[in-house]
């Protein structure tokens, strides 16, 4: 294992609290996790989940109470047995969310500074190669001599970015490097961040509390609750199959129903929502047998406000109570067998309805919830007393 290896990850600031009851939750509660060499990684989740103390145990700035740390092989944290490597002898690179940069340091002296450290320093001419082929890697060739007052935020990140790759660590390490600039330079430095990962050949452990930025990032990504893993997976299977409601609601599944599962077979589910005259019809599962309660989940963008009227499958008329201009398309808030959701319209309202944005007195329209983007959610009780009874049966 050339990359990370966490196991059995705590920490807990509360150390009166955890020597009196071990039971006592921290900001990590028994992390285990396997970072593979050249993976772009993330961790994503909301303020408070753990994510940044998890970065912080592996760079060496917080000391965990409980389990290992394991950096290219080399053991940098086991309290067990009074392992604990200092942040400047593992081989990291970190970028933090205030750029960290010397002010009385030239741009140049900011990003050699690392080479300075090594306690096999470069000659002259090679650091002065290193330095300027960082600097050219993240676009600021000719700012050499300038000082960090005199970039822009956006250039000074890039700064910060270049002081953390000079060394060639092993291992980058960004904590929420991009929150503090605006929409747009943010979707370019994070082209840029995959750039200088792709041709660096780092292995990168990215925290961001934005789902967006992690799906644009990400080889792989997990998404943190109260300390532990709620979800690992692809971008892809994060933002598509989502594993609880925890997680369809963090990336973005903005209507979620509580039901009961009434058919399950090869040819798809049958999900009844609590109080509707109807069932929905989602796609085949083997885990939900019949009578199984869960919630189903359906992103707004998928819950289609029609022009025109259709009988396929999980089509309904509901009562429109407002329309929402959000440039790009029309959202609608609807109400549907006593349920307030969000829809899309597939057409300009004003030109069916004669209406644009604002409050309608309950207009009747058809909707249709795709059954393909339907996503069916057991809470997380029920998901782990299944993959025990799968165990046992087994």
């Amino acid at each position: 294992m050339n990359g990370v290896h966490i196991e059995g990850l705590r920490k807990h600031f509360d150390r009166q609290a955890y020597k009196a009851d071990g039971n006592t939750r921290g900001a990590i509660n028994g992390l285990s996790l396997d970072i593979q060499t050249g993976e772009f990684f993330v961790l994503l989740g909301p303020s408070g989940c753990g994510k940044t103390t998890t970065l912080r145990c592996i760079a060496g700035l917080e000391t965990p109470d409980e389990g290992r740390i394991g950096i290219a092989n080399e053991l940098v944290a086991a309290p067990a047995q009074n392992v604990l490597v200092p942040p400047n002898k593992r081989s990291i690179g970190m970028v933090f969310q205030s750029y960290a940069l010397w002010p009385h340091m030239s741009i140049y002296d900011n990003v050699g500074y690392p080479l300075k450290q090594r306690k096999k320093r470069l000659d002259k001419l090679e650091a002065d190669h290193e330095i300027k082929a960082a600097l050219a890697l993240v676009g600021l060739q000719g700012l050499e001599g300038r000082s960090p007052a005199d970039l822009s935020g956006g250039q000074q990140q890039r700064v910060a970015l270049a002081r953390a790759i000079v060394a060639k660590p092993q291992l980058l390490l960004f904590d929420e490097p991009l929150s503090n600039l605006d929409a747009q330079l943010r979707l370019r430095l994070r082209s840029d961040l995959r750039k200088v990962h792709d041709q660096g050949g780092h292995t990168s452990i990215f925290v961001t509390h934005d789902q967006s930025e992690a799906l644009a990032l990400a080889d792989r990504v997990a998404v943190m609750r109260e300390g532990q893993i709620e979800q690992l997976g692809t971008p892809e299977d994060i933002f598509l199959r989502p594993a609880s409601r925890f997680v369809a609601e963090f990336v973005g599944f903005d209507n979620i129903l509580p039901g009961e599962v009434i058919a399950s077979d090869s040819s798809g589910v049958q999900f009844h929502p609590d109080g509707w005259p109807e069932v929905l019809f989602a796609p085949a599962s083997s885990r939900l047998a019949v009578g199984t309660r869960a919630h189903v989940a359906l992103r707004s963008a998928n819950l289609k406000i029609l022009h025109g009227s259709t009988h396929e499958p999980n089509t309904f008329l509901a009562n429109l109570q407002a329309i929402n201009y959000l440039g790009e398309y029309f959202q609608g808030e609807i109400v549907l067998f006593g349920n307030e959701l969000l829809g899309r319209f597939q057409d300009h309202p004003s030109t069916w309805l004669g209406l644009s944005a604002g409050r309608v007195d309950g207009l009747a329209v058809q909707v249709r919830l795709e059954p393909s983007d339907l996503v069916i959610l057991l809470d997380k009780e029920q998901s782990q007393s299944e993959a025990v009874n799968s165990e046992v049966a087994a």
